[in-house]
């Protein structure tokens, strides 16, 4: 087995993506979370660039990290001017950093048009940069930026950048596919020649302007790469960087003969996926190939037929491999298998009957622009109606929003709702931020009494969708909600032309759900109770 190191530039290659930016605070959690998964290297930014950058250093040599080694980025001396006088290389040492990321000129075009010097400076920069730093006592890793065009340009002064550097003490070598270009056949070729021409370690470091970033990296590491660069969800400026978490489950396990990382990381890496999503505050990538929450997800009833009786009959690893879960959706498309392996849960998939009633009755609802793909509480109500054994909590019996303009440009949003639970008649009003705030505020004033329960239950996401939009101001909308509480993640859905109607549909569906489940836990558990008490 040869080990493929993992080096992460999430905090400094990834944050410079559009919308992605990170905290002191958050980069100092995604460095801990990295190094408890078991990665090789965490490259935490350039500490003269910033001041949170140059604090990150001082605050992660404060931390015990187990596997990880903390890397400072910069690049090689100023053009004219000796390394020991220039910033950049005194910052890099200041920052405390064991090992410090070097990244120079491998193009000759970027060496005349960029760098603005000649052929023999940018090698003198190289060389005198990796030397500073290694006379300090860091290890230098070298960065080749745009060594793939470079190559293709001139081979013969691409390899003199990095031998320069190598010569002067760089203990790996990076090849930077920089504007992410090149091609898998031509990543392997030149991969190789960059091996027979240094003798140290070679790593790849690909962008994803082609959409190749993660088949590069690959290749690369079947042409001898023996580390892999790229980010967390394939952050990065323009179209990305290579998604480290693809690059590392291909290789763990799809292909033979490498290991990675140190523990066992593959196995949460769905949870590092949605961890760094979360700290960036962006939304989860669904078809994100092994994480994503439709990466196992099977909506056909032909598919999940056959994923019930085989599950590597439309799924090509295990989701438990990397922390992810199969999912079952339901839809117009769905068949009876669908059903089966949605209402197993509840004890009725051996009813046939039921099934078809179930299903007969999605693909009506459907029609009239339902969706339970996102809704799957709803559905599961849907499901006791279907068969008679649905119990509601409450009754509704009227709702009134009123939504007033008031003086200075206040907008008031007031709510009534009329309920009976049991034989008692509640009326209440409450006001919110919003029409559906105030609904949602009025119905926990109506029933907290009765479902005290209610009170660790928060909505945490409304989406609404126009369905047929040629209708115009008249088209029926859908919404969605999304609610939580201490235990559970839930959705429900409602249509109507109305949007109020809508909301108010999946809102009270959200809330017999909160309760229908909680009533079912409280019956297990009583059971468990019962056993356990007539057993001794």
């Amino acid at each position: 087995m040869r080990h493929v190191q993992i080096y992460d530039t999430t905090l400094r290659d990834g944050s410079q993506g559009e919308n992605v930016s990170f905290s002191l605070q958050d980069k100092l959690l995604i460095a801990r979370r990295l190094d408890e998964l078991g990665f090789d290297f965490v490259e935490g930014g350039y500490p003269l660039s910033n001041e949170k950058d140059e604090q990150f250093f001082q605050r992660a040599a404060e931390m015990d990290l187990a596997n990880a080694r903390v890397c400072a980025f910069g690049m090689t001396r100023r053009r004219g001017m000796a390394a020991a006088d220039d910033p950049g290389m005194k910052a890099l040492l200041d920052s405390g950093a064991g090992v410090i990321t070097l990244v120079g000129k491998t193009s000759d075009f970027h060496v005349r048009e960029v760098l603005r010097v000649d052929e023999a400076e940018n090698l003198r920069m190289i060389a005198e940069s990796v030397q500073f730093l290694r006379d300090a006592g860091r290890e230098v890793i070298y960065d080749a930026e745009h060594f793939f065009d470079g190559w293709k340009a001139n081979p013969q002064y691409a390899r003199k950048t990095i031998e320069a550097a190598v010569e002067a003490g760089a203990g790996t070598v990076v090849l930077c596919d920089t504007n992410g270009g090149s091609l898998p056949e031509e990543i392997a070729e030149l991969t190789r020649a960059a091996i027979d021409a240094v003798g140290v370690p070679v790593g790849i470091h690909c962008h994803n302007d082609c959409g190749l970033a993660v088949a590069n990296s690959l290749c690369a590491v079947d042409a001898g790469a023996s580390q892999v660069q790229g980010t967390i969800n394939g952050f990065g400026e323009r179209c990305g960087n290579a998604d480290l978490i693809a690059v590392i489950a291909n290789l763990a396990l799809k292909k033979q003969g490498y290991q990675v990382l140190k523990n066992s990381g593959v196995e949460h890496l769905t949870e590092l996926s949605r961890f760094v999503y979360e700290t960036a505050n962006m939304h989860y990538l669904p078809n994100q190939p092994f994480v994503g929450r439709s990466a196992f997800a099977h909506k056909g009833g032909m598919h999940v037929h056959a994923v019930s009786r085989a599950s590597s009959s439309y799924e090509h690893v295990p989701p438990e491999s990397v922390g992810n879960e199969r999912r079952v959706l339901v839809s117009e498309l769905s068949g009876r298998s669908n059903i089966v392996a949605l209402t197993d849960q509840q004890g009725l998939a051996g009813d046939r009957k039921l099934m078809d009633k179930v299903l007969a009755r999605v693909v009506a609802l459907e029609n009239a622009g339902y969706q339970f793909e996102s809704a799957t509480a709803s559905f599961d109500l849907l499901v006791q109606k279907c068969a008679g054994v649905f119990r509601s909590h409450f009754e509704r019996i009227s709702y009134r929003v009123n939504v007033e303009h008031g003086n200075g440009g206040y907008v008031e949003n007031e709510a009534t709702v009329k309920l009976r639970i049991g034989d008692v008649v509640r009326h209440e009003v409450a006001e919110g931020d919003g029409p559906v705030n105030a609904l949602d505020a009025a119905l926990r004033k109506a029933l907290n009494h009765f479902y005290p329960n209610l009170a660790d239950m928060n909505l945490v996401d409304y989406k609404v969708r126009v369905i047929n939009s040629e209708a115009g101001t008249a088209a029926g909308v859908r919404v969605v909600i999304e609610s939580c509480d201490k235990d559970d993640v839930w959705g429900t859905v409602g249509v109507d032309e109305n949007v109020i109607e809508a909301s108010w549909l999946a809102l009270v569906d959200s809330f017999e759900y909160k309760l229908y489940k909680d009533a079912a836990k409280a019956g297990q558990a009583a059971g468990k109770s019962a056993v356990a008490g007539s057993s001794t």
